[in-house]
């Protein structure tokens, strides 16, 4: 049977940091295109998109399930990347389903989920590593590949599993955000000799683009991405080597990092800025994010509770980034060459810039 082909894509987190490059990719040629569910076309980042081309946007939210059939409406394929921190574990969970299962009902031929490690699984169920964002995509990544065992005659799919984003290393308002003190750039972080499975997001464009234009390939699939897993003593060796500039890594125990780190401001907000604090299933950014530091923590060398088939992504994509020095040269080569600055000048305090959208956003707004 020939492959099936699919032409118009809605998109569920265009505008995320993820989003951005993913649209980028399936769009770049005209071979697609793509249709954004946005709470406001007029933002920057939509202000970006409508810019490729091939890019329409609708106005509404994914809590809606009229939203989501007016979104798939004259489609054939989605991208489905609900925004946890945004709306909270629960709620999240809620909507995934809805989603896929509306896609169905519209439709859909091909349905790509953006996912998380269920790592609270992969650990053996062990509640220190417990990490609401990262479960609640999870348990729906599961659920959407066990559906398509018997939707996939109808509606084929597969699953997107990234990680935490290079650029948070040097980004504003994330758990790694770095600080420079007298010269010297440090990660404060909770990670002992483990390590973080960082993705690129060029790449994670790159991966997503790869589904879409193998879908009998990628049915069934659960793409789990990285660049590598990044120690961050090699890190901070990675970032020397190509600025020159001093670098260093400060491992510290989770209560010191909740009190100094870089989210400690943050620590008893809820992690999902829509979610309810009455509601029993409410975690707070310290809950939260103390599960995170434990999965990478265990999750040294590859060899831990969160691993990655390099082998995979090598074949998949040849040319992907493979080291967290690969991805600094690239991104230092690039500031300088469209003036937003090298590497050293973006890591200074106050150029500093957000990389999530809760961040952009003030961790404000509405489902």
């Amino acid at each position: 049977m020939a492959a099936q082909q699919i032409s118009k894509i809605f998109v569920v987190g265009g505008t995320g940091a993820q989003g951005i490059p993913v649209i980028s990719s399936l769009v770049r040629d005209k071979k697609y295109q793509v249709r954004v569910l946005t709470r406001s076309q007029n933002s920057a980042r939509a202000t970006y998109l409508a810019s490729l081309g091939n890019v329409e946007f609708m106005e509404g939210t994914f809590a809606s399930e009229s939203d989501l059939r007016q979104g798939y409406q004259g489609c054939d394929g989605a991208f489905i990347n609900i925004d946890g921190f945004n709306s909270g574990e629960k709620t999240e969970m809620y909507w995934a389903i809805r989603a896929y299962e509306l896609a169905l009902e519209a439709g859909i031929k091909f349905f790509v989920y953006g996912n998380l490690d269920y790592g609270y699984k992969k650990s053996g169920y062990d509640p220190k590593f417990r990490c609401g964002h990262y479960d609640g995509k999870g348990r729906i990544a599961e659920w959407v590949l066990y559906q398509n065992q018997f939707n996939h005659d109808r509606m084929k799919a597969s699953v997107l599993t990234s990680g935490p984003y290079m650029d948070m290393t040097i980004a504003n308002v994330t758990p790694m955000t770095p600080t420079v003190k007298d010269g010297i750039i440090t990660w404060l972080v909770p990670l002992g000799s483990g390590a973080v499975p960082h993705v690129s997001l060029e790449d994670c464009g790159y991966y997503a683009r790869w589904l879409f234009d193998n879908i009998d390939k990628a049915n069934g699939l659960d793409l789990e991405v990285a660049i590598e897993h990044v120690h961050y003593e090699d890190l901070a060796r990675a970032f020397e080597n190509v600025t020159g500039h001093p670098a260093r890594f400060i491992d510290v125990d989770l209560d010191t990092y909740w009190a100094t780190g870089p989210m400690s401001m943050a620590a008893n907000l809820g992690s999902g800025y829509n979610s309810d604090p009455s509601d029993p299933a409410f975690m707070t950014i310290r809950q939260n994010f103390t599960g995170f530091w434990n999965l990478w923590k265990h999750s040294g060398r590859n060899q831990g509770i969160i691993k990655r088939d390099y082998k995979l992504l090598d074949e998949i994509h040849p040319n992907r980034v493979r080291t967290a020095e690969q991805w600094f040269r690239d991104m230092n080569a690039r500031g300088i060459e469209d003036g937003s600055g090298s590497l050293w000048e973006r890591v200074q305090p106050e150029n500093l810039k957000p990389i999530l959208k809760m961040g952009e956003d003030g961790m404000q707004g509405r489902l």
